[in-house]
């Protein structure tokens, strides 16, 4: 047999000195230059011979792994500082035939001293202290209170505990219940469409968890649906929790999503609560109430607007809607975000008018770090990078082409206001199938449809871990009763981390574009 044969996997046989086949001995003066071939993977073992993406070259040899098989070593998986503490102790490991660790054989690390633990006669967290009922992390919860990383059991114990969220992908059970990554994804099912009880729509926005004001773990402690005073009782056609919006529109996280509308929360074929044109439906009962106090006199009395558009006008929130959420936050988390997307029927002809709807949602928190809250509490606004003013979600998206306007016809806007164009809308897939996408010829261009829709936006906020925070999620028409706006809701999410604060545009699918009209529809809005 030649030595070539012989040295199968070996790519380019060097005919420089005696080789030999497998791991050679270090450095070596190849075609780029001196190189170690022990570990450089273009000249793996011997010049020339490059390891496959995804392969090291380890000892000479291209491995899909970090070590020489056969290779065995000391190992311990605990934090620094507790091995030969209590009943901790090292192991030991091996390398397989792929280049892979093993599992730390014989290893005993930390554990949590609650439960039975507590008086066992044992330091199981290897701390020094045998069944000691303490804080040491001062996150309000002791060892022996259900704390099962108090000290060394983890890397960051302040931020694991009973009040915690099981944050998804992490391997650890942050909420000490005995499961790892259990985080409870999916609780929106079996909601009636025409529900009037606030958690249902907690559920429905995919917040999975109910707490109360003396318990110590995370959750919504109540939900209620008022008008935007907070007061009151609405309209039931007003709100509803659908498992899609149209025939284009699915929910962002879960199985279903919640609605708030000045109009009618109902696509067409819907029941329960059925559809209303969102031209002219006005809200049953009191259909009034004053704007949200603290808001609107954080914004020092006055409604803010859209740079170079009319002030809206009026001082009475007309068929307003209001989810008002009262939530324990987890300890370890930093700032949630949801999705929304915000539907109205005063796109395009009353872009940039006085008539401009309101979405808000207003954050009561006690988070006071960088990046800041907004002063008057309402996250649901754009600020474009370099700008000083921001834009309120709402139809006045649609003028500037400020870019979070997509789901609608390009062409002229505020033939009613303030005369303009745009030219950011992509798709209409999420109109179809609402009544939004009806036909309008003449308003404001000869394709013009009943609204349109900003897609789905994502809104962020920061939180202190652990607090109580109040979350309103609110939309009302402003100077009269017509043309109505409405908003989707879903996708609720903790974060570890501290966010942004404000909306984005987020995952948008252009989807199909509306074909074009075929009937001649005006309409003449009365004021």
């Amino acid at each position: 047999m030649t030595k070539l044969a012989y040295c199968l996997g070996v790519s380019t046989f060097l005919a420089v000195g005696l080789m030999a086949c497998g791991p050679s001995s270090g450095a070596r003066e190849c075609a780029g230059g001196p190189t170690d071939t022990e570990v450089d993977p273009l000249n793996c073992g011997s010049c020339g011979n490059a390891c496959a993406v995804e392969f090291a070259c380890i000892h000479g040899r291209c491995l899909a792994g970090d070590c020489q098989p056969g290779d065995v070593e000391d190992c311990y998986n605990g934090v620094e500082g507790t091995m030969d503490i209590g009943p901790c102790v090292g192991g030991q490991r091996t390398c397989d035939e792929g280049g892979i660790w093993s599992s730390c054989i014989g290893e005993v690390v930390p554990e949590g001293e609650h439960g039975p633990a507590c008086n066992d006669g044992v330091d199981n967290n290897c701390n020094g202290t045998i069944d000691e009922n303490e804080d040491r992390d001062m996150d309000g919860v002791s060892t022996c209170g259900g704390d099962c990383c108090d000290s060394t059991e983890c890397s960051k114990p302040a931020l694991v505990n009973q009040g915690a969220f099981d944050a998804a992908g992490n391997n650890f059970d942050d909420d000490c219940n005995g499961i790892i990554d259990d985080t409870i994804l999916l609780c929106d099912q079996n909601i009636a469409s025409n529900t009037t009880n606030g958690l249902d729509f907690a559920r429905a926005i995919d917040i999975c968890q109910t707490a109360t004001l003396t318990d110590k773990k995370w959750g919504v402690i109540s939900g209620a649906l008022t008008l935007a005073d907070g007061t009151g009782t609405v309209d039931p056609e007003g709100h509803s929790v659908r498992p899609r919006f149209g025939q284009g529109l699915m929910p962002a996280g879960g199985v279903n999503l919640a609605i708030i509308s000045t109009g009618g929360a109902a696509a067409k074929g819907d029941t329960m609560p059925g559809y209303h044109d969102f031209v002219s439906y006005t809200h049953t009962g009191t259909n009034t109430s004053p704007y949200p106090t603290d808001w609107f006199m954080l914004n020092n009395m006055n409604l803010p607007n859209a740079p170079g558009c009319p002030d809206p006008s009026g001082l009475i929130a007309n068929d307003p809607v209001m989810l008002k959420l009262t939530i324990r936050v987890p300890t370890n988390a930093k700032s949630f975000r949801l999705s929304t997307n915000f539907y109205s029927a005063e796109f395009p002809e009353w872009t940039c008018s006085s008539f401009n709807d309101f979405f808000v949602v207003l954050l009561d928190s006690t988070y006071n770090g960088t990046p800041a809250n907004p002063m008057d509490k309402n996250l649901a606004f754009y600020q474009p990078v370099g700008a000083m003013t921001k834009v309120p979600v709402g139809v006045n998206l649609g003028h500037g082409n400020t870019g979070l306007f997509t789901q609608c016809i390009n062409g002229e806007t505020g033939c009613s206001g303030q005369a303009g164009t745009i030219s950011t809308c992509t798709a209409t897939n999420h109109l179809t199938g609402t009544g939004f996408d009806d036909p309008e010829s003449g308003s404001c261009d000869t394709n013009s449809v009943t609204g349109g829709a900003t897609g789905w936006l994502v809104t962020s906020g920061n939180v202190t871990p652990g607090e109580i925070i109040t979350l309103r999620i609110a939309i009302w028409d402003t100077s009269d009763h017509a043309f109505d706006s409405l908003a989707v809701i879903d996708g609720f999410q903790w974060s570890v981390d501290v966010a942004q604060p404000g909306t984005v545009i987020f995952n948008e699918n252009p989807g199909l574009a509306l074909p074009p009209a075929d009937a001649n529809i005006n309409a003449t809005r009365v004021r």
